[in-house]
């Protein structure tokens, strides 16, 4: 299987262009795992991550969407979220941006090798 993804990369140890991560991971940090003892090992780690992901976006209010939590936002603007085939043919022969697989080292180095799996593109 491919995967068609933009890849746009930006230099390391820049937190000012990776903004919207840096956010969330502080909110992250102050609000859940400051709450947990992470040395106790019998934590059941993965369920508290799945119920904290679902209060955050489905409880929480955000001040960045004007008090609404991220599911209300999204249901607000769902109708003009467009479908993938729509946003594939928007771009896909479009000069300006181009388009690789996600595993694009991996499929070059198995033409590069001229293995007999590779997959037709």
């Amino acid at each position: 299987m491919v995967h068609y993804v933009k890849f746009r990369p930006i230099k390391p140890r820049t937190p000012h262009l990776n903004g919207k991560i840096e956010r969330s991971q502080q909110t992250d940090k102050a609000e859940f795992y400051s709450l947990l003892n992470l040395k106790d090992l019998s934590l059941p780690l993965e369920k508290l991550l799945a119920e904290w992901e679902y209060f955050y976006n489905h409880k929480r209010p955000h001040t960045s969407v004007k008090g609404k939590t991220p599911y209300e936002k999204y249901l607000e603007l769902e109708d003009k979220i467009p479908f993938q085939d729509e946003v594939t043919q928007a771009y896909w022969d479009s000069p300006a941006e181009t388009i690789v697989p996600r595993n694009s080292k991996y499929l070059a180095w198995i033409k590069e090798h001229k293995l007999s799996f590779l997959p037709e593109m």
